[in-house]
């Protein structure tokens, strides 16, 4: 066993350990929850990931994305991901997509074999599309809803998507599944808190997004360990939490 892990296989055993290592698993989106997933998702000991993501780092995003800082301003996401990673444990297995994924390039990525899916796209039509070929393709998936707006990360649950409530993200994306004839089997991430009109403002220029959301540094890394939970806790065969 490598010294890194030994915390991690006091708490899970060596078998766990082993059940982690195999893994591989899919994280699409690499922005304020993504980001975060990757990491811990690395950090507990994931074989291998495939990392998608085709933007660069913006000055807006240094208020919640574990890798925008000043001197990565610029540059490739993936990169920067793939990086750190390695940084962390230089062992793991990295497929990397520097691309905003269209349509119909999702069926076949989803040909290949992957433990779990975790969906972290805060677009729309990007996001419903990969939902449905990862579901019709049978890999177990959670996705994070909206995470802008709130405060309280105590109010953050974990459900089928089917029994979401209370967030509004999370209507709109059942609703495009239901026209997929998806109503339930998508594990989501998400809070009923109400979000405030004034922590919405209305954008134009941008495909798949007509607004954004205020946001605060904790909640986008608080959905994101939640996510890597679910993966980390399905993947070790441990009860998931209601």
């Amino acid at each position: 066993m490598e010294d890194w892990t030994k915390r991690t296989e006091l708490l899970v055993g060596e078998e766990g350990i082993e059940k982690l290592s195999r893994a591989h698993v899919l994280v699409a989106g690499l922005g304020g929850v993504g980001g975060y997933v990757a990491e811990q998702l690395c950090r507990a000991g994931i074989g291998r990931l495939t990392l998608i993501d085709g933007d660069t780092i913006h000055p807006t995003n240094r208020n919640r994305q574990i890798l925008a800082l000043v001197s990565t301003e610029g540059m490739d996401k993936v990169r920067l991901m793939s990086d750190r990673l390695k940084d962390i444990n230089p062992a793991i297995e990295l497929d990397l997509i520097s691309a905003f994924m269209k349509e119909d390039q999702f069926p076949p990525l989803l040909d290949r074999s992957y433990d779990y899916v975790v969906d972290a796209i805060d677009t729309l039509t990007p996001k419903v599309h990969l939902l449905a070929a990862a579901f019709r393709k049978g890999h177990p998936i959670v996705s994070s809803m909206g995470s802008g707006g709130r405060l309280h990360p105590e109010k953050i649950r974990i459900a089928d998507i089917a029994d979401s409530n209370h967030c509004r993200f999370a209507y709109i994306v059942r609703k495009y599944l239901h026209r997929l004839g998806i109503r339930s089997g998508i594990t989501v991430v998400y809070s009923p808190e109400p979000v405030s009109k004034d922590a919405v403002r209305e954008i134009s220029g941008e495909e798949n997004k007509r607004s954004v959301v205020g946001t605060l540094s904790y909640m986008p890394a608080i959905f994101g360990c939640y996510c890597a939970s679910v993966v980390i806790r399905d993947l070790l065969g441990r009860k998931m939490m209601d």
